[in-house]
């Protein structure tokens, strides 16, 4: 059983004249194969910021604290490695991939991920599939990565591959920002089908309790000022939706320990 585990991570992100600004202040988590855990906050309180830094981007410096997967140090990885050694970012804002389609993408991830190409007498069958499931057009798999694509396209097109890679930790940042109700729905019996497997622990990253309604989960951690001020179950997710982070930024809300 996979198990991410970050203690006491601090962040600072690059500014272009080359000083650093501090966003995270010691965040403590731990997300176990299975279990789904959901960070939610307000704008600027430093949610992407730890799936970014978890990732590997490098605007973001770690200027303390540690990040494992399965007790091996991810922080020491380049971000192939640790895309290789199964972790999963679905972003805000998708990137587009100008001259790579969506079906030699994906395939490649694959062969990346598992050491081989898959077979491609069922590759092909699996990648329709997943697609189909996920309602986008088989035609999709022959355009350019999230090229001309919708928002809500390229949310169910990270939901293709977060079903086709089958990651150990996939972070999932804001996967329900600007998706309709009909599109919130089937990204969500995507993200369920994935965590149904009990493989894949999954952070959940979101402003509101909406798509919560549809992947429920086990943690809730309210982040507020670079850190978790309170972690609770899902009735945590439904105080916020009443009552909103007004008491925690105005720096009432208690300190957490350690999450998961």
């Amino acid at each position: 059983m996979s198990t991410l585990d970050i203690r006491d991570l601090h962040v600072s992100v690059r500014l272009p004249d080359g000083g650093s600004t501090p966003i995270l202040a010691g965040v403590t988590l731990t997300v176990r194969a299975g279990e789904t855990h959901a960070i939610m906050g307000p704008n600027g309180s430093g949610k992407s910021t730890l799936a970014y830094s978890i990732a590997g981007h490098p605007k973001y410096e770690i200027t303390a604290g540690s990040v494992t997967l399965d007790g091996v140090d991810v922080l020491s990885m380049a971000v192939d490695e640790r895309a290789r050694a199964g972790l999963f970012l679905a972003m805000q804002y998708p990137v587009e991939v100008p001259g790579v389609s969506v079906a030699n993408f994906l395939r490649t991830a694959k062969t990346a991920i598992d050491g081989a190409a898959p077979k491609l007498r069922t590759w092909g069958t699996e990648l329709r599939d997943a697609m189909e499931r996920l309602g986008m057009d088989a035609a999709f798999a022959s355009r350019n990565v999230n090229e001309g694509f919708s928002g809500g396209e390229k949310k169910r097109h990270e939901i293709v591959q977060l079903e086709l890679l089958r990651p150990r930790i996939a972070i999932l940042d804001e996967t329900d920002s600007g998706l309709d109700i009909d599109a919130l729905r089937v990204v969500s019996e995507g993200v369920n089908r994935v965590r149904g497997t009990g493989e894949t622990g999954v952070l959940l990253i979101t402003h509101y309790t909406r798509i919560l309604r549809y992947v429920r989960p086990d943690f809730v951690h309210v982040f507020v000022g670079g850190r978790i001020v309170e972690e609770g179950g899902p009735e945590l997710a439904e105080k916020l939706e009443a009552e909103g982070y007004e008491h925690y930024l105005a720096g009432a809300g208690p300190v957490a320990g350690h999450g998961g």
